[in-house]
């Protein structure tokens, strides 16, 4: 339970420091005083959203302090998971706001994000404000109040483990469908590719060859009467010696010679050496001349295939290796494409089976859903009537139709205000009033089911008066037995049921305003009291209403 709250410059609030008893505590104060402001301040500490308007005028930062005792089990597992202990069960939160609108958060010292401040946040405090009523008048919201009296969370969270796989799957389905004249598109693209590339059977380096093939057949003239006139010059012919007959013969005229001078030997055997490589050399010129024999059909065929793949290159490349590589990959898509994606029969066949799985999961919650709500409008009947609403008739309405995110149902919570006539939607036929004990009486209910120890009612009394209100008081009352409740109103009736009373004030110091809040002793209670019932202009009679009012609680 809250136990202190520390704030420094909120708002108009420059400095206070508030007590709670741990049963109810009230705060009262005159329109303007600053109730809201000190709400803003509890919603800060919890980790709600404040904005850097919050800071008061002149100072850098605005900081709020919270300490809370006695903390349960599912405030102390929410900690342990976020490595954070407390010792002796309790924890300490502290918020800065910052005027340039930064934020740090504390959880006993230690600096945690804003998102880690809410967490814990709402395992220790509900609060409930005018806005909440609003929750009443949005009937696509009542679900959210039946699961949560019906403590559905398990079921719940198990339904949409189903549903969300379901989901997954058609989301699939409609995907492949959608994409499926951009998959055959595709398909048949690259079998093009494929095909238009196999069918050139080409190989590595091809082009190369293919060049240097046709750039001697272009040029086979001239290089043939080269090598003739080469062959000519080595071999000679019948009027005229060649180099090769020469060479020999001068080899022959000093052949004699070498016995008596021997350096003529080695001139013999280089001239012996050079005829034979010179005879050698006219003989291959000779099979050069033969394979020069170029075949015109070789030739058009050669000049075809340097067309084809200078036009596939020019497609694919810019070179042959390039082509090959848009080969190997076209056919590595087309085979993904072919062989990899599950089949559409396949999906639609657990798809079938999700189907099954999350309606029959629907229906066990929808039948959870069914029994709570006959419990439910039991103990809620019941709380309304202790709320001086007898005659009030709840009902929850309960539809079936298509699977959604919440199951098979829709839920919506009708009354009716009077006897005889048909329950009827919360929003077309509830007061403010009607409104605000209502949802009294919902979290009343709810909040049985939870084990968070400090309950926040912020004007639960608007459009209330007179036995009503009273019977209110009496309710919050009857809570705070059970747990910790801080309320604002404006009520004499709520107001006398107050374990601690806290006065919000608001003065003039200087030229500046400042709010205060401090706690009544009895008889400042009673000066309180009697304000709220008749305004400033106190007298005495007042006074004794405010004391006897206050004793007529003391004894409820």
């Amino acid at each position: 339970m809250l136990i202190e709250l520390n704030i420094e410059n909120i708002a108009v609030i420059e400095k206070a420091t508030i007590y709670f008893s741990d049963k109810l505590n009230v705060f009262t104060g005159e329109t303007g005083a600053g109730k809201s402001i000190l709400i803003n301040g509890i919603n800060a500490i919890l980790g709600q959203r404040v904005t850097k308007d919050i800071v008061r005028t002149g100072t850098d930062k605005a900081v709020i302090s919270a300490l809370f005792t006695d903390i349960g089990d599912n405030v102390l597992q929410v900690l342990d998971e976020l490595g954070i202990s407390a010792e002796d069960g309790q924890l300490f939160l502290t918020r800065e706001i910052r005027s340039d609108g930064g934020s740090v958060a504390r959880v006993n010292s230690r600096a945690v994000n804003v998102s880690v401040l809410k967490a814990i946040g709402e395992t220790l405090v509900t609060i409930h404000g005018q806005h909440d009523n609003q929750i009443l008048m949005a009937p696509e919201r009542h679900i959210e109040i039946l699961d949560s009296y019906a403590e559905s969370e398990a079921l719940i969270e198990d339904y949409h483990s189903s549903f969300r796989e379901l989901q997954s799957i058609a989301k699939k389905i409609n995907k492949i469908k959608t994409e499926q004249s951009k998959k055959e598109f595709r398909m048949a693209e690259l079998a093009d590719i494929v095909e238009e590339i196999n069918a050139l059977n080409i190989h590595e380096g091809e082009d190369k060859e293919i060049e240097a093939e046709l750039n001697i057949s272009k040029n086979a003239v001239a290089i043939s009467e080269a090598l003739y006139m080469a062959k000519q010059l080595l071999s000679g012919d019948d009027d005229t010696d060649g180099a090769v007959e020469m060479t020999q013969r001068a080899s022959k005229s000093v052949e004699e010679y070498t016995d008596i001078m021997t350096e003529i030997s080695p001139i013999y055997d280089r001239l012996s050496s050079a005829a034979i490589e010179m005879e050698d050399i006219s003989e291959e010129i000779g099979s050069l001349l033969d394979s020069l024999d170029i075949d015109p059909k070789r030739y058009d065929y050669l000049n075809q295939r340097s067309d084809e793949l200078r036009r596939i290159m020019k497609k694919y490349g810019p070179e042959l290796d390039d082509v090959l590589t848009t080969l190997e990959n076209s056919q590595n898509e087309l085979d993904e494409l072919s062989g990899a994606e599950q089949s559409l029969d396949e999906l639609n066949k657990e798809k079938e089976r999700l189907l099954a799985e999350v309606s029959k999961k629907a229906k066990v919650l929808s039948d959870h859903r069914k029994k709570a709500g006959e419990r439910f409008v039991s103990q809620v009947t019941e709380e309304l009537e202790f709320l001086n609403m007898p005659k009030v008739k709840l009902v929850v309405q309960q539809k079936t139709g298509k699977l959604t995110i919440n199951g098979m149902d829709s839920i919506e919570f009708l009354i009716s205000a009077n006897l005889g006539e048909e329950p009827k939607p919360i929003a077309k036929i509830a007061s403010g009033g009607e409104l605000s004990r209502i949802m009294l009486a919902l979290k009343n209910v709810i909040a049985e089911k939870d084990s968070i120890g400090t309950l926040i009612f912020d004007e639960i009394d608007t459009g209330v008066s007179g036995r009503a209100a009273q019977k209110i008081g009496i309710k919050l009352k009857q809570i705070s037995r059970l747990r910790q409740v801080l309320c604002v109103t404006h009520l004499a009736q709520m107001a006398v049921m107050a374990d601690n009373h806290l006065l919000i004030e608001k003065n003039i110091q200087g030229d500046r305003t400042v709010t205060t809040v401090r706690t009544l002793d009895h008889e400042q209670r009673k000066y309180e009291i009697a304000r709220i019932m008749g305004g400033e202009n106190i007298t005495e009679l007042m006074l004794e209403n405010a004391e006897q009012y206050l004793k007529d609680a003391d004894n409820m």
